[in-house]
């Protein structure tokens, strides 16, 4: 069985306040796009799972990878017997697009098809808050807006449909730690899922991302691509999440496509919305 993981980018993210956890309560919209890993499951070969990995290095050992830790995870709950997986990598990590998040909820959701569980959906997405975050978002995946960790989530009606994407990820990747460790929370001064519903065209000091102003001041590099593209008639423009991606959002693809000319010897895509 064969699956296309894609990625995400955040629609705003706001960080309303430190928890006595550790961890923050924030605001963010998630959006898929068409961005994608490939996965394939297969009945095992010899006796045991197994993980193999192709495309972008993937620096980390197997049982400690997002995909096995789901396997696992639905092993110790349900009769799920060893698989053979194999992940091509093609979302960049460190980029907050989520990609190791949609792989493991991909996981499963394949595997619950292929040994026909029938595991509702909120019941897979509980159990992948357990691996992260907003792993719980990808099983679902579609528009949702996400509050708590950003793992509680309730549908919104935010459509990009007709626009197109252009996205930037430089070399540099901002450890997740890092980006939290700098940021200060404070509440939202706008409704974020109001603010959302705008026209695209008037987000640009609205929907903003709580990260940049200390991430961009850690890296400016990430401050001066944000600016290159809004320089060159992105209708918007932003961070990802807490990674080091840099997204613009075209009404016109050929503009778009054009702004790969100005980053040569980085890695870009154009991506229909």
């Amino acid at each position: 069985m064969i699956t296309f993981p894609n990625a995400k980018i955040n629609l705003g993210l706001n960080i309303v306040e430190r928890r006595s956890d550790g961890y923050h309560n924030l605001e963010t919209v998630f959006y898929p796009i068409d961005l994608t890993d490939v996965l394939e499951i297969v009945p095992a070969g010899g006796g045991k799972s197994t993980l193999t990995t192709y495309g972008n290095p993937v620096d980390c050992p197997m049982e400690k990878n997002l995909v096995m830790k789901a396997l696992r995870l639905m092993q110790q709950h349900y009769d799920v017997p060893d698989v053979d997986i194999y992940l091509y990598k093609h979302i960049p990590d460190g980029a907050g697009l989520g990609g190791g998040s949609s792989d493991a909820s991909s996981t499963m959701l394949m595997l619950n098809e292929m040994f026909n569980l029938g595991i509702a959906k909120a019941e897979l997405a509980r159990l992948a808050a357990t691996l992260g975050a907003d792993c719980p978002f990808f099983i679902y995946n579609h528009p949702m807006m996400a509050t708590g960790i950003g793992d509680v989530l309730s549908p919104i009606d935010v459509s990009l449909k007709g626009l197109y994407l252009f996205l930037v990820k430089p070399a540099v990747s901002v450890p997740t730690k890092v980006a939290y460790s700098h940021v200060t929370p404070s509440p939202s001064t706008s409704p974020l899922e109001a603010d959302v519903t705008k026209k695209v065209s008037q987000w640009s000091g609205v929907v903003k991302n709580d990260f940049e102003p200390s991430v961009f001041a850690a890296f400016p590099e990430l401050a001066e691509i944000k600016t290159t593209i809004e320089n060159g008639g992105a209708l918007y423009a932003s961070m990802s999440g807490s990674g080091s991606s840099i997204f613009g959002v075209f009404d016109d693809v050929n503009m778009a496509e054009k702004m790969q000319g100005k980053f040569d010897n980085t890695t870009t895509y154009v991506i229909a919305l």
